[in-house]
């Protein structure tokens, strides 16, 4: 074990009238330990615990805190992250440091990192544009790697131990923007919007030819729910349609290509487990939703074991092209571009917010059916995340409660 400081040191006045002083450290022999200090005034000790602070960091400091930043980091991705995580979390993982930090910071050295450093690379993140989870991704991976390394007593202080994430009300107010609550910022289709999209959805162009391939896949979603990734590892074995129901078992994850750690350029699409535990589960199949599966298997189909939503020869759909294809859609329609998510966000919405029926009442759902059906595992997610709230339906609610 190497020696660390455990306080930057503490100064007080003596009986005496004379000023003292102590800095806590542990040995090699994780023994715990003070050195004294004293002086003739308080000026006298600081400058005292600063030289020894000082010559005890040089003397602990490592080959990693004489590194770039840049290095330090993709050594400890490969060698610390890699091994732990799944890949798409390792991909995401680098592409924040390769996009966000090492062309702020990648050229200093680590031991030179200080928390202002930090501070200016988030505020600089922030200034840009950039969005409040990116940031955030930011400070995680940071505040992760800073306290491996310390841990691992590569380098005698952490500069993350001060340094907070920027508070979300002051980050949005610095961009220009509301702090909405999250269900606010919910992305949903209207329903002109879904009405728009079904209709370019299922156009043909004039040799009678379907216009977009694979589009009945978008209006299964829209009535299921499912992930994008769940929809694409869906197989014909898991769908049951005498008893209306499918059976979410794996997700198809998009990974870059890789020579162990190196990336080789491209994307592939791997198949793997759910998001969570909860997300293997079992979808009621309504009209709508049956009618879409049978469209697609008249598309295409490959035998059981084959996926519901694959490409001309059997093999899965690549999250990419099937991204592509749903923005084709959009543009096609006139709709402004929103994720694919906005479809399972629209159908927790409709089943939470509920539909008018014909005798006035309103046909709904709780959220916790609903968290059910999304593979949730709190129903405060769904109605945090995933559902718009109407509001409009309180109006005049309060009619007759005068007080």
């Amino acid at each position: 074990m190497r020696k660390r400081l455990l306080t930057n040191g503490n100064i007080f006045k003596r009986t005496d009238g004379r000023w003292g002083g102590v800095v806590w450290y542990m040995d090699e022999t994780e023994t715990r330990k003070r050195k004294s200090f004293s002086g003739t005034t308080k000026q006298e000790v600081n400058r005292k615990i600063t030289a020894y602070i000082t010559e005890f960091e040089n003397k602990v400091s490592t080959d990693e805190g004489k590194k770039l930043l840049k290095d330090s980091i993709q050594n400890w991705l490969e060698n610390y992250k890699f091994l732990s995580v799944e890949q798409t979390t390792y991909d995401r993982a680098e592409c924040i440091a390769k996009n966000q930090i090492y062309p702020n910071l990648g050229k200093k050295t680590v031991g030179d990192i200080t928390a202002s450093d930090v501070r200016n690379l988030l505020n600089d993140c922030m200034n840009k544009g950039l969005a409040y989870t990116t940031v955030k991704k930011v400070y995680v991976l940071l505040n992760e790697y800073f306290r491996t390394i310390y841990l691992e007593e590569m380098i005698p202080k952490n500069p993350m131990e001060n340094v907070e994430m920027i508070k979300k009300a002051n980050f949005m107010s610095a961009q220009g923007k509301e702090n909405l609550p999250e269900c606010e910022t919910v992305t949903v289709f209207s329903d002109d919007e879904i009405e728009r999209f079904k209709k370019e959805a299922y156009s043909k162009c004039a040799n009678g030819i379907k216009k977009h391939k694979q589009a009945s896949a978008y209006i299964l979603i829209l009535n299921t729910g499912m992930r994008a990734g769940e929809a694409l590892a869906l197989r014909n074995c898991d769908i049951d349609l005498e008893k209306r129901q499918i059976h979410i078992q794996k997700s198809v994850k998009e990974i870059y290509n890789r020579d162990g750690v190196k990336a080789t350029g491209g994307k592939s699409a791997k198949i793997g487990k759910t998001k969570t535990a909860t997300s293997k589960r079992t979808i009621p199949l309504n009209d709508a939703a049956i009618e879409a599966i049978k469209v697609l298997q008249k598309e295409y189909y490959f035998g059981e074991n084959a996926p519901l939503i694959c490409d001309e020869n059997g093999d899965y759909t690549k999250p990419v092209n099937f991204r592509k294809r749903f923005y084709c859609i959009l543009r096609d329609s006139g709709i402004e571009i929103k994720g694919i998510h906005s479809l399972r966000h629209t159908f927790a919405t409709r089943l939470v917010n509920g539909i008018k029926q014909s005798d006035g009442t309103i046909k709904s759902l709780t959220p916790k059916q609903v968290a059910d059906l999304l593979g949730h595992a709190t129903s405060q997610i769904t109605e945090m995340y995933y559902v718009k709230k109407d509001t409009s339906r309180l109006n005049g609610i309060t009619d007759g409660f005068d007080m």
